[in-house]
């Protein structure tokens, strides 16, 4: 099993990095609005099992590739900083789909399995879940150990910090929504987000 040392490293980070306002927060907290928390809990079931596949298909492939080909990871981080960087920007243009909609409509309420799908779709194909976990997963893990053990407990707490995450934003939602419906709110807060991605991004590519 892993540290407590090394825990008490990568529990900061992760929560760091899954409190950064993303596509699945928002969805989170645009449903928190439109769908109610109730319902939108059928949405974070799906995320967090496409998370939990994101993260275990990450660690298994990078702590492979970084034996083999440590220059190929070298140049994935690159990328992967590149287009979050991407995003921020894009996000402080409030522009692109990870933005905060400056106008939410309220709608019938959606089924459970429309929920749960969007959730697990918007999780494994969001790029940056992905260039995340290709990034933060392999310096936490030990090649003298068995390496399923750590990815289960990593995965363990990844799930966890990401529901409490996705809980807080979908709850905050309905709270914001009068203060949302302000465009110049909004685009301050996707300036704010955006900043923070960007900041990510080059930590991703420098770190």
């Amino acid at each position: 099993m892993m540290s407590w040392a090394m825990l008490s490293v990568f529990v900061p980070t992760f929560l760091l990095v899954s409190l950064t306002p993303g596509m699945c927060m928002t969805l989170a907290m645009v449903l928190g609005m439109t769908q109610g928390v109730k319902r939108t809990l059928w949405m974070m079931i799906g995320e967090l099992i496409g998370v939990g596949l994101v993260a275990a298909a990450a660690g298994v492939g990078v702590a492979a590739l970084m034996l083999k080909h440590p220059e190929v990871f070298a140049i994935f981080k690159w990328v992967g900083g590149a287009y979050l960087a991407y995003l921020g920007v894009m996000m402080w243009r409030s522009r692109g789909r990870m933005a905060i909609p400056s106008e939410l409509d309220t709608g019938p309420p959606a089924g459970r399995w429309q929920l749960a799908m969007q959730g697990f779709v918007t999780a494994v194909a969001n790029p940056k879940g992905w260039a995340f976990f290709m990034v933060l997963l392999p310096p936490f893990l030990d090649s003298n150990r068995p390496l399923a053990h750590q990815l289960a407990l990593l995965i363990a707490v990844i799930l966890s910090i990401e529901f409490a995450s996705m809980l807080v934003y979908a709850t905050g939602g309905k709270t914001l929504r009068s203060v949302l419906g302000k465009s110049g709110n909004v685009r301050l807060m996707n300036r704010i987000a955006g900043t923070l991605m960007i900041g990510v991004g080059g930590w991703l590519a420098l770190g």
